[in-house]
């Protein structure tokens, strides 16, 4: 395996069980465009497979089979290969070549990008059923790898097929966005000498999407590479978010439909509401939300106390919120924009309801900083809504503890330590009483701040029960 990896170790250990197993296995790797699923297969096998194909993008049935017939070729040393008059041939083909292989360890078979094969009328999938069931499966020794952006056509073609691939996976690795202390990683073997205050911000605006931090100058500051990234004339990432959706899902308008109604609504919607705003309903309004949620742009958060019913749907992509924020309908030639604005109000104001996602997304880690790992939690958020006598409130993150301990944790972004006023202390007081008296909690209440730099010390400061900083979010 080589060695250029960051992260990933559980997909490697995935891909290092499924090699050493006594069957034949079908193993794939999706995850949203740019996640670096090509990427992890090539280096754990030092791109040295049996047999290797990229479908090619809006390709016809008959060039994708000759581009196929052209990989075999390579990989058999055969002169040639006659014509292939559908992938009935072109797998019996390929169940020749493997089948002439010598060698102890298993045959690998990595296809790249299927969902660009299945051309409409195609008969790809069946194809590909008929090789797997009547042939690979039957075997010990066929290591069998497909991947695609297409995460759409990878959950309803191949995870949930109903027909001969039903139940016949047996492996999938779905690849997630890097967490901080992987980005952190990254950046440093790229010789990034940025301190964890820029990385925090770089991951609010990007995420922890490989290709994207790969476009970074560490040479140059945070500040100057959005300016390039984002703002300047032909920025590579101020087009990437038509391809991105596009690539990704299938009949895309509907899913962007959704991610726009879900940014206007930053507090989430549920199910319902979604319905109602969209005219989408039924199984079609379902597949969406789920393949939204498989692939990290949308996650499902529960009120504290309620049932399944009252989930919360809400945006989660920190590059399509940062795009939503700053980029989208952005009509200023100003190349310098993020120059000239990064300390705005309106910017600092993103910031902060950037951080609180960004913690809700390191839960393990702050478990950790609170010494807690061992211990089951449940994570949810709670509102109270205001009326004519009342103000609302609410608590974005709960961490509710096997224990009977509930960690209500105020998360704070700010550039040095946050300082508690008496203001802010009473505000917290109240919020605290009104959720025990809502809830009828009579569990331990923890006052928990997730802070950048941590809490300035004062007489204001004693509301505090734990703390978890920024550096904590690093482990």
């Amino acid at each position: 395996m080589a060695t250029k990896l960051i992260g990933r170790q559980h997909e490697c250990d995935i891909l290092k069980d499924c090699m050493s197993s006594d069957r034949s296995e079908f193993v794939i790797v999706y995850g949203r465009r740019r996640i670096g699923k090509t990427f992890l297969v090539d280096q754990y096998y030092g791109g040295k497979f049996d047999f290797t194909f990229v479908g090619g993008h809006n390709l016809p049935k008959k060039r994708q089979l000759s581009n196929f017939g052209k990989a075999l070729k390579a990989a058999s040393n055969k002169k040639t290969f006659a014509p292939f008059k559908d992938w009935f041939d072109a797998f019996d083909a390929l169940e020749e070549h493997l089948a002439s292989i010598k060698k102890k360890e298993k045959k690998t078979v990595f296809i790249d990008e299927m969902p660009w094969i299945d051309n409409q009328k195609s008969e790809f999938v069946a194809a590909l059923e008929n090789f797997w069931n009547g042939w690979a499966a039957r075997r010990g020794d066929i290591m069998f790898i497909a991947t695609g952006s297409a995460s759409s056509w990878m959950m309803d073609k191949i995870v949930d097929n109903k027909g001969g691939l039903h139940a016949r996976i047996t492996n999938s690795i779905y690849l997630r966005p890097f967490t901080l202390a992987e980005t952190e990683e990254y950046l440093v073997t790229r010789g990034c000498q940025w301190d964890r205050y820029q990385i925090t911000q770089c991951y609010m605006i990007m995420g922890g999407v490989p290709y994207y931090l790969s476009l970074i100058k560490t040479k140059e500051s945070l500040v100057q590479n959005i300016d390039r990234l984002f703002f300047a004339d032909n920025a590579i990432l101020k087009v990437e978010f038509d391809e991105l959706y596009n690539a990704v899902f299938d009949k895309a308008e509907h899913y962007i439909d959704i991610v726009h109604l879900l940014y206007k609504h930053k507090e989430g919607m549920t199910r319902t509401e979604i319905a109602e705003a969209t005219g989408l309903n039924g199984g079609m309004l379902s597949k969406i939300l789920r393949n939204l949620v498989a692939c990290d742009f949308v996650c499902k958060s529960a009120r504290y106390g309620s049932k399944s019913k009252n989930v919360l749907f809400r945006l989660i992509d920190f590059y399509t919120l940062f795009y939503y924020k700053f980029v989208s309908g952005f009509n200023c030639d100003d190349d310098f924009w993020w120059t000239h604005h990064f300390q705005a109000r309106g910017v600092e104001t993103w910031m902060g309801i950037s951080f609180e996602l960004l913690c809700q997304q390191h839960t393990k880690q702050i478990k950790k900083a609170l010494g807690i790992s061992g211990i089951p939690t449940v994570t949810s958020f709670w509102r109270k809504t205001g009326n004519d006598k009342t103000q609302g409130t609410q608590i974005d993150l709960i961490i509710e503890r096997s224990d009977r301990m509930i960690h209500l944790c105020e998360i704070k972004f700010s550039r040095g330590k946050y300082t508690i006023s008496k203001e802010y202390e009473e505000l917290i007081k109240k919020r605290i009483e009104i959720f025990r008296n809502d809830n009828k909690a009579n569990k331990g209440l923890i006052c928990t701040f997730i802070t950048t730099n941590g809490i300035s010390k004062g007489k204001h400061s004693s509301i505090v029960d734990s703390e978890v900083t920024m550096e904590d979010l690093f482990a």
